[in-house]
Protein backbone atom coordinates (compact mmCIF):
# COMPACT_ATOMS: atom_id res chain seq x y z
CA UNK A 1 0.00 0.00 0.00
CA UNK A 2 1.01 3.22 -0.69
CA UNK A 3 0.17 6.57 1.15
CA UNK A 4 -0.29 10.10 -0.98
CA UNK A 5 1.64 13.04 -0.69
CA UNK A 6 1.48 16.15 -2.25
CA UNK A 7 4.98 17.48 -3.22
CA UNK A 8 5.71 21.17 -4.84
CA UNK A 9 8.20 21.68 -6.92
CA UNK A 10 9.98 24.56 -8.61
CA UNK A 11 8.92 24.52 -12.37
CA UNK A 12 12.54 24.27 -13.58
CA UNK A 13 13.04 21.52 -11.26
CA UNK A 14 9.67 20.02 -12.44
CA UNK A 15 11.01 19.85 -16.04
CA UNK A 16 13.93 18.20 -15.52
CA UNK A 17 12.16 15.20 -13.69
CA UNK A 18 9.70 15.35 -16.67
CA UNK A 19 12.51 14.99 -19.41
CA UNK A 20 14.70 12.28 -17.59
CA UNK A 21 11.24 10.63 -16.92
CA UNK A 22 10.76 10.89 -20.84
CA UNK A 23 13.70 9.84 -21.64
CA UNK A 24 14.21 6.79 -19.21
CA UNK A 25 10.98 5.87 -20.17
CA UNK A 26 9.37 5.93 -16.35
CA UNK A 27 6.81 7.58 -14.55
CA UNK A 28 7.66 10.81 -12.76
CA UNK A 29 6.61 9.17 -9.25
CA UNK A 30 9.38 6.90 -9.67
CA UNK A 31 12.16 9.27 -10.20
CA UNK A 32 11.17 11.31 -7.17
CA UNK A 33 10.86 7.96 -5.57
CA UNK A 34 14.51 6.94 -6.25
CA UNK A 35 15.75 10.58 -5.42
CA UNK A 36 14.46 10.50 -2.03
CA UNK A 37 15.10 7.29 -1.05
CA UNK A 38 18.94 7.82 -2.37
CA UNK A 39 18.75 11.33 -0.21
CA UNK A 40 17.46 8.92 2.70
CA UNK A 41 19.71 5.73 2.18
CA UNK A 42 22.23 5.58 4.86
CA UNK A 43 24.89 4.26 2.85
CA UNK A 44 24.83 7.26 0.46
CA UNK A 45 27.05 9.58 2.30
CA UNK A 46 29.45 6.45 1.92
CA UNK A 47 28.68 6.28 -1.83
CA UNK A 48 29.82 10.11 -1.97
CA UNK A 49 32.99 9.50 0.22
CA UNK A 50 34.30 6.52 -1.75
CA UNK A 51 33.74 8.90 -4.86
CA UNK A 52 35.03 11.51 -3.36
CA UNK A 53 38.05 8.81 -2.09
CA UNK A 54 38.36 7.79 -5.95
CA UNK A 55 38.57 11.34 -7.29
CA UNK A 56 41.44 12.30 -5.19
CA UNK A 57 43.26 9.07 -5.50
CA UNK A 58 43.50 10.28 -9.32
CA UNK A 59 44.03 13.23 -8.77
CA UNK A 60 47.08 12.39 -6.22
CA UNK A 61 48.49 10.41 -8.74
CA UNK A 62 48.26 12.78 -11.85
CA UNK A 63 49.85 15.11 -9.39
CA UNK A 64 53.06 12.57 -8.54
CA UNK A 65 53.27 12.16 -12.61
CA UNK A 66 53.17 15.86 -12.97
CA UNK A 67 56.28 16.08 -10.38
CA UNK A 68 57.79 13.36 -11.54
CA UNK A 69 57.56 14.49 -15.59
CA UNK A 70 58.50 18.37 -14.05
CA UNK A 71 62.01 16.96 -12.41
CA UNK A 72 62.71 14.69 -15.20
CA UNK A 73 62.39 17.93 -17.54
CA UNK A 74 63.96 20.02 -15.17
CA UNK A 75 67.58 17.17 -15.11
CA UNK A 76 67.33 17.03 -18.97
CA UNK A 77 67.74 20.20 -19.45
CA UNK A 78 70.21 20.62 -16.57
CA UNK A 79 72.13 17.77 -18.10
CA UNK A 80 72.24 19.36 -21.60
CA UNK A 81 73.27 22.69 -20.86
CA UNK A 82 76.57 21.21 -18.43
CA UNK A 83 77.28 19.21 -21.50
CA UNK A 84 76.71 21.66 -24.32
CA UNK A 85 78.68 24.61 -21.81
CA UNK A 86 81.45 21.84 -21.20
CA UNK A 87 82.09 20.56 -25.30
CA UNK A 88 81.42 24.00 -26.81
CA UNK A 89 84.43 26.20 -27.60
CA UNK A 90 84.22 29.90 -27.98
CA UNK A 91 84.14 31.73 -31.19
CA UNK A 92 86.01 33.97 -32.76
CA UNK A 93 84.67 37.08 -33.48
CA UNK A 94 84.69 36.45 -37.10
CA UNK A 95 82.76 33.17 -37.30
CA UNK A 96 80.10 34.13 -34.71
CA UNK A 97 77.67 35.03 -37.37
CA UNK A 98 78.13 32.25 -39.58
CA UNK A 99 77.61 30.06 -36.16
CA UNK A 100 74.30 32.69 -35.64
CA UNK A 101 72.68 31.40 -39.01
CA UNK A 102 73.52 27.82 -38.74
CA UNK A 103 71.96 27.87 -35.05
CA UNK A 104 69.21 29.17 -36.32
CA UNK A 105 68.67 26.60 -39.19
CA UNK A 106 68.95 23.87 -36.35
CA UNK A 107 66.73 25.58 -34.20
CA UNK A 108 63.61 25.65 -36.99
CA UNK A 109 64.33 22.17 -37.41
CA UNK A 110 64.35 21.36 -33.79
CA UNK A 111 60.74 22.81 -33.91
CA UNK A 112 59.68 21.20 -36.96
CA UNK A 113 60.63 18.00 -35.47
CA UNK A 114 59.13 18.65 -32.25
CA UNK A 115 55.76 19.60 -33.58
CA UNK A 116 55.59 16.51 -36.00
CA UNK A 117 56.22 15.03 -32.49
CA UNK A 118 53.58 16.46 -30.75
CA UNK A 119 50.92 15.77 -33.75
CA UNK A 120 51.81 12.28 -33.35
CA UNK A 121 51.47 12.21 -29.71
CA UNK A 122 54.48 11.01 -29.01
CA UNK A 123 56.43 12.04 -25.95
CA UNK A 124 59.75 12.04 -24.81
CA UNK A 125 58.60 11.59 -20.75
CA UNK A 126 56.24 8.25 -21.90
CA UNK A 127 59.37 7.05 -22.97
CA UNK A 128 60.95 6.50 -19.68
CA UNK A 129 59.69 4.02 -17.27
CA UNK A 130 58.31 4.93 -14.08
CA UNK A 131 60.44 2.89 -11.81
CA UNK A 132 63.58 2.94 -13.00
CA UNK A 133 64.93 1.10 -10.33
CA UNK A 134 66.54 3.33 -7.94
CA UNK A 135 67.95 5.94 -10.40
CA UNK A 136 67.69 9.69 -8.78
CA UNK A 137 68.04 11.73 -11.51
CA UNK A 138 68.19 11.76 -15.44
CA UNK A 139 72.32 11.54 -15.22
CA UNK A 140 72.01 8.47 -13.30
CA UNK A 141 69.83 7.30 -16.11
CA UNK A 142 71.93 8.02 -18.65
CA UNK A 143 75.01 6.32 -16.73
CA UNK A 144 73.23 3.31 -16.03
CA UNK A 145 72.09 3.27 -19.52
CA UNK A 146 75.87 3.38 -20.81
CA UNK A 147 76.66 0.23 -18.20
CA UNK A 148 73.79 -1.89 -19.36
Amino acid sequence: MRDRMNVYFPPVMLRQIAELADRKKLARSAIVEAAVASFLSPDGADRREAAFTRRLDRLSRQVQRMERDLGITAETLALFVRFWLTITPPLPPDAQAAAQTKGRERFEGFIEALGRRLQKGQSFLREIPDDIGGVTSAEDAIESNKDG
